[in-house]
C-alpha cells in the first residue's frame, strides 16, 4: 500500500480526482481501466450504492494484476462500519462528504490517508487538529472559489480540493487553482451518466485527456 505523503503527492501531481460509481461490476473495471490507459493514477470509487464493495473488491483485483501504480480510493465513507469494510478490501485512502470522527480515529489507527468533506471553518479546524492533511471542500458549487481564497491565509499548512459541481472548464478550474486548491474533484461532470450507460469509453477518453490539459492550463 502506498503511503500516505505517496497519496497526497499523487492527487496534487494529477491536478484532479476522478470519482464514479457504477452498480455493474464490468462497468466500474472498464471505466477505471480507461481512466489508466489515460494517465490516471489515483481514483475514487464512491460507496453509493448496494453493490459498491464488492464491485471495489473486483476492481482491486483487477488493479492489482494488471494496472501497476494506481492508488485506488473509496468516497463517500460516512462511518466506521464502511471504512473498516473498505480498508480490509484494500482501499488505499478513504474520502467523506464531511468529517466523522471515527473514521479519522480509524485511519489514523490504521496508518491509511483520509481526506474530509469540509463546509466551514469549524469543521476545517477540527481535521486540522486531528492531522488531516487534504480538506475535501464539499460541496464546491455551494461553496465557490470565493470562500477559498477568503480562507487560505488562515489554513497555510492545509491542502483543499473542492468537489461536486466543478466543472469541465477552464474558466471554473482556473478560478479554483488561483484561489488556493491543489487539486479538484471531477465526478459527473466528467464521468457522464451518459458515458456509463453507453459504456462510451472513446469519449471519455476524449474527456480525460481534455481534463488533464485544462488543469494544466489553470495552474499557469
Amino acid at each position: 500500500m502506498a503511503s500516505k505523503a505517496e497519496i497526497l503527492n499523487g492527487i496534487i501531481e494529477q491536478g484532479f480526482l476522478p470519482l464514479y460509481f457504477n452498480k455493474d461490476t464490468q462497468v466500474s473495471i472498464d471505466l477505471m481501466k480507461t481512466l489508466y490507459k489515460c494517465g490516471v493514477k489515483s481514483l475514487e470509487y464512491t460507496n453509493r450504492g448496494d453493490d459498491a464493495l464488492q464491485n471495489f473488491k473486483a476492481m482491486k483485483a483487477v488493479r492489482d494484476a494488471e494496472l501497476p501504480g494506481m492508488a485506488l480510493g473509496v468516497g463517500t465513507i460516512k462511518n466506521t462500519k464502511d471504512a473498516q469494510a473498505f480498508i480490509d478490501a484494500g482501499a488505499d485512502f478513504l474520502i467523506g462528504p464531511g468529517y466523522e470522527q471515527g473514521v479519522a480515529d480509524l485511519a489514523k489507527a490504521k496508518d491509511i490517508f483520509y481526506s474530509p468533506g469540509c463546509m466551514t471553518p469549524s469543521e476545517i479546524i477540527t481535521a486540522e487538529n486531528n492531522g488531516i492533511q487534504l480538506v475535501k471542500l464539499f460541496p464546491g458549487n455551494i461553496l465557490g472559489p470565493e470562500f477559498m481564497a477568503g480562507i487560505k491565509e488562515v489554513f497555510r499548512n492545509l491542502k483543499f480540493m473542492p468537489t461536486g459541481g466543478v466543472d469541465l472548464d477552464l474558466g471554473n478550474l482556473s478560478a479554483w487553482f488561483t484561489a488556493g486548491v491543489c487539486a479538484v474533484g471531477m465526478g459527473s461532470k466528467l464521468i457522464t451518466k451518459k458515458i456509463m450507460e453507453d459504456k462510451d469509453y472513446a469519449t471519455l477518453e476524449t474527456k480525460i485527456k481534455q481534463c488533464f490539459d485544462l488543469v494544466k492550463e489553470a495552474r499557469k
